[in-house]
């Protein structure tokens, strides 16, 4: 059977990994993808900050919803805007301590692992099924930062709110041109708005409450152990 160029066919330490199938941006189809679409409100005073979820590798999205709710196939608060597709080479997929692909076994074990993609979103996704949701402190970014953790994603067990957030910022690609018209018009329409209503003190308010958000979730992230989840 011939594969596609650029398909996944390289194994890991124990298995190996099935192709998948294309991103389909008609049918929002996004295997092993991060996915993001602006928040109602937040998005439009902050448009850097969204709602994210990650995506099986059938491209199924999961997403941390509510307290309690993690979605499944039914990403919350409207349709994808962006992606960011990710390698699932740069995982670690061990069955036991001498499988290990990553530099930091014993740290992978410790925080826990999984045997495969799906199983790292399945078993955090049943963490979260008993967490309560808030924009704060446990949240979206939280669910797909644990996911992330557990499958030593890059070698690394330091994904956060934080760092996905930034990394979602910088390398997502958006799925068509209305996906911006969409995400940015809001927030342009309330900075006319505001300036109509207010003058332009009102985008020094903005910047402040800007600063402030992203200053609480640095601290938090950073400063305070355990505060955000």
């Amino acid at each position: 059977m011939e594969l596609e160029p650029g398909t996944e066919i390289e194994a890991s330490s124990t298995s190996t990994l099935w192709p998948l199938e294309p991103i389909d941006l008609k049918r929002l189809k996004f295997p092993c993808c991060l996915v993001w679409t602006p928040l109602p409100v937040v998005s439009w005073l902050v448009p850097y900050i969204g709602h994210i979820g990650i995506c099986r590798e059938d491209g199924t999205v999961l997403d941390f919803f509510g307290s309690n709710l993690v979605n499944v196939g039914d990403f919350g608060y409207g349709a994808i805007a962006r992606y960011l597709p990710l390698d699932r080479n740069k995982c670690c997929f061990p069955t036991n301590m001498a499988t290990h692909t990553c530099m930091i076994p014993y740290k992978h074990a410790e925080s826990g692992t999984a045997l495969s993609w799906d199983d790292a979103l399945n078993s955090s996704m049943r963490q979260f099924q008993v967490k309560f949701y808030n924009l704060f402190t446990c949240n979206c970014h939280s669910f797909v930062a644990r996911c992330l953790n557990r499958l030593a994603y890059d070698g690394s067990l330091n994904w956060n709110v934080a760092n996905l957030g930034v990394l979602i910022l910088w390398k997502a690609r958006w799925v068509d041109k209305m996906s911006v018209v969409r995400s940015f018009s809001p927030f342009v329409g309330v900075v006319c708005i505001g300036i109509f209503m207010a003058g332009w003190p009102f985008l020094v308010g903005m910047a402040i409450f800007s600063a402030l958000l992203l200053g609480w979730f640095v601290f938090g992230t950073y400063c305070v152990k355990g505060l955000i989840c």
